[in-house]
């Protein structure tokens, strides 16, 4: 993870550089650095707020000392020089604490105690009357507050105070100076007002100081809550494996992350640095697809796509999200983008919706399986009644009179000659006008016996026929909506398990309610009710229950929207702990059972906008199962995982 200072975001507008031939020079590009050279290492990296107060006290120190010195370099030498000298020394001294402190305090006293010296001297040298009311004297409180502190700045004040109040006047009139127009009384007041005033520049000094100390203290407290504020934000950005950036107004990058950083040394070789124009070293293509993106933006309008890209030799595919950065006012100040590689969620979609496409082709083979195995057992017992009626027509026809008639005719071939005589004399002929009768009498019965067995035989055929001709009709390609009654539906599920149900002795009860026909797949209803049949028929065979029934009821919704096909049996019923799994994948209770049927029935179900649910008391209370469908027609899927499993 890169480290905090290489996320610092750049300035979105940098200043206009001058133009040629122009030279932009304020007094703080020469004076800063003169006034910074007499500080200290120490004191030279304060916050800019505490680094003005310590260039103050510098250029107030050089301004004195300057001042002293050209007065003691003009003025001819007098004893009372002595004094400015000593001041002069005095910020001197300032000067050198200046080079080696580590806070202000101890400068910032001995230039106030200077300057007060400075000008309490000054009084006493000069004559003039009314010298300590002289508005410079107003500085000394506000500067020792300013450098110093209001508690040192409050002693400094007093003691100017009491100077220019008491000292000073009561020295004037001691020595009987000229007060000039001044009366004593004006002269007092004067001084008085003096003294009053200072401790007034003291006190305004005093407010300043603790008002800016306490706007000091919050600004701190705020960039503080920022600091740690932006070190979490940077912590997140940089953990996450998304793609991150913002860039201003003009398409310059403000803040990346690790992981754009990457990806972009991966796509375009080098080194995705703050500052630099969003589309540097990208190529066309990118641009065109990009800058449309970056305008809408810059427009206020936020973006979700999905971009098709190469990271190195890989093809990826990124969701991208483009947001404007809004200020208060409502003006877009820059833009960020979001990106996250959403490629192996593409493949896996691709994976599921394969799986979804083999899984519904099992699901119809499932179905057609079951349509097959119902076709299959219909027509096997069908064909056990043609097998029967085929042997008694081979027994009749094995034990048939017909062979007796043949004798009867070959006999009357050998006596045409003589007929008349055969029959009248001779004692066979005698017996074959009797014979012939009682012949003609048992074919006429076996001819009969052998037509009912034809009979028989082409209704089994014919149903043969029928059985063939509805798998054929309901084997064609799902997916076709037809407006089908819904009863006859039922009714021809039923046909395929007529045979099985009525030899296993189950009775089925019908309760049909008149429903208008509805707007379905044809294959996919077929499927669910010839499930929804064959478990019920094993549910019941299954159980001890002697009177085996199985109920089948039709009806629509309390708004008439929704049409309801509940199947009802009362075998051996379901375990609460199966009833939320009756549906899964692979879940079966039957021994030979490959856990489609239900699972293939809820997935069709959904396909027709319907719903599968079953409700069961428990184990021997029988079960229901009740298929919801929509009357009106809509052929839209529905997302697997929306059936309820009741209790």
């Amino acid at each position: 993870m890169a480290s905090s200072s290489e996320l610092k975001p750049v300035l979105p507008e940098e200043p206009t550089p001058p133009k040629p031939g122009e030279t932009r020079r304020g007094p703080h590009t020469w004076l800063s650095p003169l006034l910074d050279g007499f500080l200290s290492e120490h004191l030279r990296k304060a916050p800019p707020s505490e680094l003005l107060r310590y260039r103050v006290l510098i250029g107030t120190t050089l301004f004195s000392f300057l001042f002293s010195g050209l007065f003691l370099l003009f003025a001819p030498f007098q004893p009372s020089h002595v004094p400015t000298m000593i001041v002069g020394l005095c910020y001197l001294a300032v000067l050198v604490l200046a080079r080696r402190a580590t806070s202000l305090a101890l400068p910032g006293l001995l230039l106030s105690a200077a300057s007060t010296l400075g000008w309490v001297s000054s009084n006493f040298i000069n004559g003039a009357p009314l010298g300590a009311t002289h508005a410079s004297a107003m500085l000394l409180p506000a500067i020792a507050v300013y450098l110093a502190g209001p508690r040192p700045g409050f002693f400094i004040t007093a003691f100017l105070c009491l100077f220019a109040g008491f000292v000073l006047p009561l020295y004037r009139i001691h020595i009987g100076a000229d007060l000039g127009t001044y009366t004593l009384e004006a002269f007092w007041n004067t001084h008085i007002t003096a003294a009053v005033s200072l401790l007034g520049a003291w006190l305004l000094g005093t407010l300043h100081s603790t008002a800016r100390d306490a706007a000091h203290e919050a600004l701190e407290r705020a960039l503080k809550t920022l600091r740690e504020s932006e070190s979490k934000l940077l912590s997140v950005i940089e953990s996450t494996d998304d793609l991150i950036c913002a860039l201003d107004t003009n398409r310059h990058v403000i803040t990346t992350n690790a992981a754009i950083r990457r990806a972009y040394r991966i796509i375009h070789g080098r080194e995705f640095q703050p500052g630099q124009e969003f589309f540097t070293g990208t190529p066309p293509e990118f641009q065109a697809r990009w800058a449309p993106r970056l305008d809408k933006a810059l427009a206020g309008h936020r973006q979700r796509i999905e971009d098709d890209d190469r990271m190195g030799d890989k093809p990826v595919v990124m969701d991208v999200s483009i947001s404007p950065i809004v200020a208060e006012e409502g003006r877009v100040t820059g833009v960020t983008l979001f990106s996250r590689d959403i490629t192996e969620r593409k493949q896996a979609e691709a994976r599921l919706k394969e799986m979804h496409r083999t899984l519904m082709d099992i699901s119809r083979q499932a179905g057609m399986a079951e349509v097959a195995t119902g076709v299959l057992h219909n027509v096997g017992n069908t064909l056990n009644s043609v097998n029967t009626s085929t042997g008694l027509l081979k027994d009749q026809l094995r034990t048939s009179r017909l062979s007796g008639l043949l004798k009867a005719a070959r006999m009357l071939r050998e006596h045409a000659p003589d007929f008349g005589t055969f029959l009248t004399r001779d004692p066979r002929g005698q017996r074959l006008p009797g014979y012939l009768i009682a012949l003609s009498e048992q074919l006429e019965k076996e001819r009969e016996t052998m037509r009912k067995e034809l009979d028989s035989l082409s209704e089994s055929v014919d149903h043969i026929k029928s059985i063939v001709s509805m798998q054929q009709r309901h084997a064609r390609a799902a997916g076709v909506v037809e407006q089908l009654p819904v009863p006859e539906l039922i009714e021809e599920a039923l046909r395929l398990h007529t045979g099985s149900l009525g030899r296993e002795g189950i009775h089925i009860e019908r309760e049909y309610a008149e429903v208008p026909p509805i707007f379905v797949d044809r294959h996919k209803l077929l499927q669910i009710l010839i499930n929804l049949l064959s478990n019920a028929r094993h549910a019941l065979l299954e159980s001890n229950t002697p009177d085996k029934r199985l109920r089948i009821r039709i009806r629509q919704d309390a708004r008439g929207e929704r049409l309801v096909i509940e199947v009802s049996d009362n075998g051996v019923g379901i375990p609460p702990e199966h009833l939320t799994r009756l549906f899964s994948q692979g879940f079966t209770t039957k021994k030979s059972g490959h856990g489609f049927g239900l699972h293939t029935s809820a997935l069709a179900a959904l396909e027709l906008k319907g719903s599968l649910t079953c409700t069961s008391a428990g184990p021997g209370q029988g079960a229901t199962f009740t298929l919801d469908l929509p009357m009106e027609a809509d052929t839209e899927a529905q997302p697997l995982g929306q059936q309820n499993v009741v209790r």
